[in-house]
């Protein structure tokens, strides 16, 4: 029995492993992996495997990235983590405090992941309006094929059926508006267009829902979930326009595209709208340690600033604001602004999106986005199993995708070079030939 084979069949019989049918591993071996090196990782057998989808997209700057090791290593030796009610501690205040200046919101709370900030943000929304005496404001609206996380509450809001019918009995009803998504639009119909369309769908729901409407919940830009669907910014405009209009909260589920996947610091900013909570995770440590935040505006924190207890936002994580995530977190913003990464993406993601031409002009290739560091495209095919069938291909030529249903795309790490995306490019092709 190699490494390989002893890993995996321990992990078999004592890990169940996320969003998988476990019985698929009696036929489709688990992949175990020894250590990672920048876009790479590697099994214990010396295999090398190019991380196309930043392990969940989490990984911006690389496994193993030297100035967050460092940071991490120097915070252990003076604090790993205290209970934030009642104290604080340096790196969780620094953290808040870039954040702030980096969102134009601040206050920040703290939880572990990204379904934490969602379930943070429903609930500071919905209390929000309790204290101000708007009780009636208890409902959300999210897109269709939205996704924000698979707790309850996140999942309330989720509109992915394969996350969502099962437990259906548990969650709290919401309501999904059309998706601006351009590629549902009818042919002929621009991206702006149908954008504009959207949004008018979503105004007539909110002429006539606002009273019990606490709150619109969407991810700018990309909803990643429903296969990196894309949208045109002027509906993030008319929702920021009708969010105002009728004093209903706008909550930006930044947590996947946030942190320069789309371009920009942040998806929303491509806008030039401020939303009134963000939800921010997966890239904020750079991959190394689970943390999430909810920044909000300073009215919604004054309405919870009381003498009365229950008037507090009462919601914890026993690990809230860990020092050693935040100052993960801090070094991934000195990253951010001592190497001009926003920038130097812009010059990589031209040279990339070149480079996948190929891909573009294939014949089984439909609907070929980009938007930032995110490369997506859906395939025709007939092939029930083809996200199965496609990550098994490009496993054994060396990179790790994870197909959405017919949707295959590509969201690395920011260290890929040429070599790597060349290696992407020949393997999807392979792929699409076999099609």
């Amino acid at each position: 029995m190699t490494e390989n084979e002893a890993w995996l069949t321990r992990s078999k019989q004592a890990v169940w492993h996320p969003c998988t049918q476990m019985k698929r591993h009696e036929t489709l071996p688990l992949v175990p992996i020894a250590r990672g090196e920048g876009p790479w990782l590697f099994d214990f057998d010396g295999n090398r495997y190019l991380d196309a989808v930043s392990s969940w997209w989490v990984n911006l700057f690389g496994h193993c990235n030297p100035r967050i090791n460092e940071a991490i290593k120097s915070q252990l030796d003076t604090l790993e983590h205290v209970i934030l009610a009642g104290f604080t501690q340096q790196p969780v205040v620094e953290l808040s405090e870039r954040l702030a200046k980096l969102t134009g919101l601040g206050h920040a709370f703290y939880g572990s992941d990204g379904a934490s900030a969602t379930e943070i943000a429903l609930k500071m929304s919905f209390h929000y309006w309790r204290n101000v005496g708007l009780s009636g404001k208890v409902g959300f609206v999210s897109l269709q094929n939205s996704y924000h996380g698979e707790t309850l509450g996140a999942l309330s809001v989720t509109d992915v059926a394969l996350f969502r019918d099962t437990y259906a009995p548990l969650l709290r009803q919401s309501h999904q508006v059309r998706s601006p998504d351009w590629r549902l639009a009818e042919p002929g119909e621009s991206k702006e267009a149908y954008a504009e369309r959207c949004a008018s769908e979503l105004a007539d729901y909110l002429a006539a829902h606002h009273h019990t409407t606490a709150a619109l919940i969407l991810e700018p830009l990309v909803q990643g979930a429903a296969g990196m669907g894309m949208y045109h910014p002027i509906y993030l405009q008319r929702a920021r326009a009708l969010c105002d209009q009728y004093n209903v909260h706008l909550i930006a589920d930044e947590i996947a595209v946030g942190f320069g996947r789309t371009g920009t610091m942040f998806a929303h900013e491509q806008a030039a709208i401020k939303p009134d909570f963000i939800c921010l995770s997966k890239g904020i440590t750079g991959g190394y340690l689970p943390l999430s935040v909810v920044l909000t505006t300073d009215t919604v924190y004054q309405a919870f600033y009381h003498d009365e207890v229950t008037r507090g936002f009462l919601h914890s994580h026993s690990y809230t604001g860990n020092a050693l995530a935040c100052r993960a977190a801090l070094a991934v913003l000195d990253i951010f602004e001592e190497e001009d990464v926003i920038a130097s993406n812009r010059i990589r993601a031209a040279w990339f999106t070149a480079l996948m031409e190929p891909i573009r002009r294939h014949s089984k290739v439909t609907h070929f986005r980009q938007l930032g560091m995110i490369w997506a495209m859906d395939v025709l095919t007939d092939q029930p199993d083809f996200a199965n069938r496609c990550f098994q291909q490009a496993l054994q030529q060396g990179v790790l995708l994870r197909p959405i249903g017919k949707s295959l795309y590509f969201m690395p790490p920011y260290v890929v070079d040429g070599e790597a995306v060349s290696l992407f490019v020949s393997t999807v092709l392979s792929i699409l030939d076999q099609v």
